[in-house]
Formats: C-alpha cells, structure tokens, sequence
C-alpha cells in the first residue's frame, strides 16, 4: 500500500481518462494491464523500464534498436544510458499523459531487447517525489511552475520536462504547515526499514511513525523532514 493521500486526488486525476485534443490518455493501470509490457513500471509521470546490459556497447545496440523504433513511430522516448544499464521513459509530452502510442513502442522496446538477449531489471527501483503541503494548490501551483520550470501534469502536480528531475506534487492539508514542506523517497517494500534505519543511524530522527509501515516521517538534525515509504506490489 502507497500513501493513503493517492486516493484523495480526484477521479479524473487518478482513474478517469482525459482528453487533450484528439489524443486520449490512459491511466497507468490501463497501460499495465496491455499485453507486452509485463516489464515496465508506469505511473502518473510515465512509464519506465531498466534493462541490465552489462557494458556499454550492449546498451549502444539496444538504443540504436530503440532510435529506429522511434524514429519510425515519429515517438521519441528519453533514454539514459550508463555503462552497466540502460533505461528508458515513455511519455506523450503533447498529451500531458500516457497514451496508447507509449503502449505501443513500450511493447517494441521490449521485443527488441529480448531479441537481442537482454533482460530487464525485475527489481523495483527507488524513486522521489517533492510534496508540498498546502491548504490551496491554486493558489502557490503558479510559484513553482514558475520557479522549477516544470511543467502541469495536473491540477495538483508537475514534472520535469525533461524528465529528470522528481515530480513535484501539491499535498492537500487542512491547514498551513508553516511554509514547511518535505520530501518523499520511495523504495522498494523489502529495503523499507533497512533504509529508515540507516537514516536514523546517520543522525536523522524520527518525527512520526503513527502511519508506519505505509510510511514514516523522519526529520534531519535541521528538522527538516522527509517521508520513507514502501513501493506498491
């Protein structure tokens, strides 16, 4: 189980399909229920995969295979190639979303690189979020568009066009938290508590375990706060 404030957002943000001019989003179950595409992890900012290549050439045969794929589905992923690992993201940038097209060059990509004998990282990988805490998102979402330079990926959240940096949402909240506001890692369910114990061995406290083991609050030596919470099945 993920944090419970996903199943706050609304239904057309969190399990509706949206429209954007004649291209229609799906929802990142939607694309992981489609056939082929078993390996990648989608979720509202895109779907991912990480091949495990072993070496740098290998990963340079696999993006040759994806640049043609691409090239001809005029849909172009960002990829990231390091010399032990490939990876890559799908996103209809035009859509604001998932779509179709993303299902279909994720079920390429994935049949080039079985032919070409390499297999996808099976494991979940860590990931960040940037919540902010805040009674009115429309009232500040136009400050940190303005000041990230990220773009809206909803009424409540936004992502790095160039699709490096973490997502930042805005966390519904009752009231004001005192302009403070923190920072969520996710991780693998199975490294959760190793990874909050190593943070509290590092000098870091904790602030809240009441919603432990969905998530715990620590803060630094500053006060500065951050959540640890498990990846979902």
């Amino acid at each position: 189980m993920e944090k419970t404030w996903h199943r706050s957002l609304p239904l057309a943000l969190s399990g509706g399909r949206g429209t954007l001019g004649t291209m229609e989003t799906i929802t990142p179950k939607e694309f992981r229920s489609s056939p082929g595409v078993e390996q990648w992890r989608a979720g509202r900012n895109g779907a991912v995969v990480e091949y495990r290549t072993g070496d740098f050439a290998t990963g340079a045969r696999l993006f040759a295979a994806i640049t043609d794929l691409a090239q001809a589905a005029d849909h172009h992923p960002d990829v990231d190639i390091r010399y032990p690992s490939l990876r890559v993201r799908l996103f209809t940038h035009s859509a604001h979303g998932l779509t179709r097209k993303d299902v279909a060059l994720a079920q390429q990509i994935s049949k080039a690189a079985g032919t070409l004998g390499i297999e996808a990282e099976t494991r979940p990988q860590q990931r960040v979020m940037i919540a902010v805490a805040t009674p009115d998102a429309s009232r500040i979402m136009p400050f940190w568009k303005a000041a990230t330079g990220y773009d809206a990926l909803s009424e409540i959240e936004l992502v790095d066009p160039a699709g490096r940096g973490p997502l930042i949402w805005m966390q519904s909240v009752d009231r004001p938290i005192g302009g403070r506001m923190h920072i969520d890692v996710v991780v693998p369910r199975e490294s959760v508590e190793e990874r909050v114990a190593a943070a509290l061995a590092a000098g870091g406290v904790m602030a809240d375990d009441s919603h432990a083991p969905n998530w715990w609050t620590l803060a630094d030596a500053d006060g500065h706060k951050l959540d640890i919470t498990p990846a979902r099945a």
